[in-house]
């Protein structure tokens, strides 16, 4: 027994370090973490427990059957963060430079069926070269296990990738299909073809981070849910983000207390609406002003920058939040921030935590790029998103609610449960301008001074309609409030709602206008 004993603690030790001393340096050099680094960093210390360490692949293909380190290239187990299990792999840039083939692939297979059948997060730190070259058809076939297994879990348990390396080609499609992905700025690369074969095909001459980096995916794609300034921080944020979020979809949002008092009044909020219904202002001060301790975590910070939505909390209970945001376009929807907020809106629901919308949103965009670019389809994603979602749902309206946008964003016609106005709302088919120019063209046309009469109407249009009261009278508003009660308003209701129960009907599923 002392000679087996002996000889698992050699074999123990020789996968602890199956990366060369090189390999290792050159990572350590790129200002990047080892995979098990990473993992001991991330997670409670001490609480990692390895799984498939002694795992190797077998010895057929082109030139490997001489090198079969141990764990081929990623390191899978569970642990805890904050107390709260989790399931996580790391690839191993150092073994294999982290590529896929047969044995990694079966790893991260058993690793997310078991996260899924003991419903925790799986997290996937990502820093490898794609499928392995040597293995042939293989690594491919067990990413195409990976991918279905994504499938399989979504909406089930929480799924997050970490980009940390270079993620190309057909690799990119598992992280595309979690919840959330991470990335660092200056080291984490998505692409399907690489800066090389993009000159080779279309003549465009583009920089590696210009193609694949963070900022490309946060600013432009929207592939990236966060970018972070180096690893460390992007592992913190990891943790932050877990700390909003479910174990699975069975469970709710873990209950925190903040110790901010749930009657505790916001007068700031009163200053911080313009006078002007045409002036911009910030929809996230508004919101931080109203959450716990003024956390809120954006999710997309950079894209599609006229919605915010992030997580927050109300009394120690999780809320997604969503608000149109003035301060960019007049909080217009368009293409992006429709998908945005739809994507929000759809993973808050399937992880039972209740859905806060501020609205303050002069329309859709117009314009033929729009148009051809398919804003009715991906307009009614978000229209859809909400129309599903059986959550809790609650929406102020702030200020404008003009036309199909208004009644997009959470109204009572499409399932809020509970609706509040301000006194500055305006809920209306259109602005006092757009109204007047359309309603009264004829008295305009024939009025001895045009200029004075449309003032006159428009005043009296705005008297008229441009306010929350014709709504409140039809019931479209439950209350006008106080926007300095907004905060107190919120927690009871969420505390009414607490114990909604909601089915859809019975169905496989719906066709989503993707």
């Amino acid at each position: 027994m002392e000679q087996r004993l002996a000889d698992l603690s050699a074999r123990r030790e020789e996968a602890l370090h199956a990366g060369s001393e090189a390999a290792v340096e050159r990572q350590h050099n790129r200002g990047k973490m080892t995979a098990r680094e990473r993992i001991d960093y991330l997670l409670d210390e001490g609480s990692f427990h390895e799984l498939d360490m002694l795992a190797r692949h077998r010895a057929h293909g082109m030139g490997v059957e001489n090198n079969r380190p141990y764990t081929d290239g990623v390191v899978t187990g569970f642990g805890t963060i904050e107390g709260r299990r989790v399931c996580i792999f790391g690839q191993d840039a150092t073994v294999s430079g982290g590529s896929l083939g047969e044995v990694h692939g079966e790893k991260i297979h058993k690793l997310m069926d078991l996260a899924t059948s003991i419903g925790v997060p799986v997290i996937g730190l990502n820093d490898g070269g794609g499928a392995r070259v040597q293995e042939g058809v293989v690594g491919l076939h067990y990413y195409g296990g990976i991918f279905r297994r994504n499938v399989q879990a979504s909406g089930v348990v929480p799924q997050i990738s970490v980009i940390l390396g270079s993620c190309a080609g057909g690799a990119v499609y598992s992280p595309a299909m979690t919840d959330f992905i991470f990335m660092v700025q200056g080291s984490s690369h998505m692409f399907i073809t690489g800066p090389d074969v993009v000159k080779t095909v279309t003549g465009e001459d583009v920089t590696l981070e210009e193609l694949g980096g963070a900022m490309s995916h946060a600013t432009k794609s929207g592939v990236a849910t966060f970018v972070s300034p180096d690893e460390k921080a992007c592992l913190d944020d990891v943790r932050y983000l877990l700390s909003f979020l479910p174990s699975n979809n069975l469970e709710e949002a873990p209950h925190v207390a903040t110790g901010d008092d749930p009657e505790r009044s916001c007068p700031e909020i009163l200053d911080l609406i313009p006078a002007s219904p045409n002036q911009p202002y910030d929809m996230t001060k508004i919101i931080t002003a109203v959450v716990d301790g003024g956390e809120y975590f954006e999710v997309h910070a950079h894209w599609a920058m006229s919605i915010t939505c992030g997580f927050a909390r109300l009394d120690g209970r999780v809320v997604g939040i969503v608000g149109n945001q003035p301060s960019v376009l007049a909080g217009v929807l368009d293409i992006d921030s429709s998908e945005k907020a739809a994507r929000f809106v759809r993973t808050c629901d399937a992880f039972n935590i209740p859905l806060v919308t501020f609205v303050d949103v002069p329309g859709f965009m117009p314009g033929t790029d729009q148009e051809y670019g398919g804003i009715i389809r991906h307009g009614a994603k978000l229209l859809y998103a909400y129309c599903e979602a059986t959550v809790p749902r609650i929406q102020i309206v702030v200020r404008k609610a003009y036309g199909g946008a208004y009644v997009v964003m959470n109204s009572k016609s499409i399932g809020a449960d509970l609706a509040y106005a301000w006194p500055s709302a305006e809920l209306a088919v259109m602005g006092p301008q757009g109204a007047v120019e359309i309603v009264y063209r004829r008295q305009l046309a024939e009025a001895a001074d045009p200029a004075a009469r449309r003032a006159e109407l428009v005043e009296e249009y705005t008297e008229r309609y441009a306010n929350p009261y014709v709504a409140a009278e039809r019931g479209y508003v439950d209350g006008v409030i106080s926007p300095a009660d907004t905060r107190q308003v919120l927690i009871r209701s969420l505390n009414m709602l607490a114990s909604k129960r909601e089915e859809l009907p019975r169905r496989k599923h719906g066709n989503v206008p993707l």
